[in-house]
């Protein structure tokens, strides 16, 4: 009696918009119905376009052990042994095209390498983003130079319109050989082919052998949308914007709502 088997073996968890509150909190619904899943046998994981650093003390918040999925899912990386399971960064021959084209615009540029946030100046898009992933900057005089094979690269600009128009030249010149997408309506990413959510959720769940079928992602953007079709349930936030929301399997609450509470409760402890 009481025991509730759920189906669902396997939870990967977007942090910004979706786990975190908008003050960058989990809030403790959320940390109690996530250790109560947890209880049950069933893996958490985070699934991020964070690097592995910023979103480390969150893992270790919840006292998660085991790989992470960061950078959009070009690093998959234990988050107590650090072990790294997955890697796929820029291909070093595509750096700098991409820098000269971005720098064509003027907009912010910042690469990562070896988990560190680097760029040539610190822009008020580059400190809003130090802020928002409270991890240090690396300042380097050349970027192509010092990021000979990033993890990522991010292009920062708070006219949407402009960067959506940085995104479609890009899509035109290297749409075929990157993975090209937005984390947040400001942010423009781009990424080795197979650095996805969705791919690299697939490694998490065969590493563990759990079907596909018995996966749910939990996610509010268009960096979430692959591993929202990969999973057996896609779960998009109550605050993602309707052409998220009409990827889902499932719409939750919002994450000021404690919407990842809600969708645990409802699928894997039936409360």
């Amino acid at each position: 009696m009481g025991m509730h088997n759920s189906n669902y073996k396997l939870v990967a968890i977007d942090l910004d918009d979706t786990l975190l509150d908008n003050d960058l909190r989990i809030s403790q619904r959320v940390q109690a119905v996530i250790q109560a899943a947890r209880q049950q046998g069933v893996q958490v994981t985070l699934a991020t376009g964070r690097m592995f650093r910023s979103a480390l003390p969150y893992a270790e918040q919840l006292d998660l052990n085991l790989p992470l999925i960061t950078y959009q899912g070009a690093l998959i990386k234990n988050s107590r042994s650090e072990e790294v399971l997955y890697h796929r960064p820029v291909p070093t021959e595509l750096v700098r095209p991409v820098a000269e084209k971005v720098k064509s615009f003027g907009y912010h540029l910042q690469m990562y390498f070896e988990d560190q946030v680097c760029m040539e100046k610190l822009t008020t898009e580059g400190q809003a983003y130090v802020d928002l992933a409270g991890v240090k900057v690396t300042l380097v005089s050349d970027l192509i130079a010092s990021c000979p094979e990033p993890t990522k690269i991010l292009i920062s600009n708070y006219e949407e319109a402009r960067l959506d128009e940085l995104a479609e030249v890009l899509q035109a010149e290297f749409g075929e050989q990157l993975y090209i997408t937005k984390s947040k309506p400001y942010y423009l990413e781009l990424l080795h082919p197979e650095a996805t959510k969705g791919k690299a959720l697939r490694v998490v769940a065969d590493y563990f052998g759990i079907p596909q079928e018995a996966v749910i992602a939990i996610g509010d953007s268009f960096n979430d949308l692959d591993m929202i079709d990969y999973a057996g349930l896609g779960v998009v936030m109550g605050n993602a914007r309707p052409e998220i929301k009409q990827h889902g399997d499932y719409v939750t609450a919002t994450n000021e709502d404690d919407g990842v509470a809600e969708v645990i409760e409802r699928f894997i402890l039936h409360s």
